[in-house]
């Protein structure tokens, strides 16, 4: 597993003089719930060890370092609903929800600095770093705080909904899910742009494509 650094965040403080926020998101590919975005403003001389790629690590693990960076960070978390996702698609909502992560921020950054390769539109100046959250700390540090929001999120909608064991699966198209919308169909929290629940909503439209 590759250890992210600080290295892109101090090349970019030398360059723009101030500070630099890392922004990721969770939920992209699900079939139900929110697509979140986090941003976050980490302190490089108090920076917790062990950040990495929140999928590279434990539940228990992320939920740990989710804690101590909210105490030495400055952190904001953005969220796109499922009628925003199935209304303007969910690259776009995904865009909003990192638009909203970066403007709860208290502290205005300089440069934001986000996982992937297709930009949002953001008030800072924004540079686009692939696989960021295996290099970057300060997105591995929002890739944490996404996916654990999320993952809670989940949790409790898993609660209302038990019939498709989305605290574990977090809304992916897994077994239980499927078995879940085979016997109980379709909830207000699944996105109905997504092609397997359109299909089960719309079964004569999906035929005749």
């Amino acid at each position: 597993m590759i250890a992210p650094t600080y290295d892109i965040e101090r090349y970019i403080e030398r360059i723009h003089s101030g500070p630099v926020a890392g922004i990721d998101e969770a939920g992209r590919g699900p079939w139900a719930g929110p697509v979140v975005a986090a941003a976050v403003i980490l302190d490089p001389s108090n920076c917790p060890d062990g950040l990495a790629d929140s999928k590279m690590l434990a539940e228990s693990r992320r939920d740990e370092l989710a804690l101590m960076i909210r105490e030495c960070a400055t952190v904001s978390v953005g969220v796109a609903s499922v009628e925003e996702i199935d209304k303007i698609n969910i690259l776009q909502a995904t865009f909003l929800a990192m638009a909203r992560a970066e403007a709860g921020l208290n502290t205005r950054p300089r440069v934001c600095i986000v996982d992937g390769s297709q930009k949002p539109k953001l008030t800072a100046r924004t540079h686009m770093v692939v696989k960021g959250d295996a290099k970057s700390l300060s997105i591995a540090a929002a890739s944490i705080i996404a996916k654990t929001v999320r993952d809670r999120m989940m949790r409790d909608l898993a609660a209302e909904h038990p019939f498709y064991e989305w605290e574990k699966n977090k809304g992916y198209g897994a077994p239980a899910h499927q078995r879940g919308l085979h016997t109980h169909g379709v909830t207000p929290h699944h996105r109905r742009s997504f092609a397997p629940i359109h299909n089960i909503l719309y079964p004569q439209t999906s035929k005749a494509s």
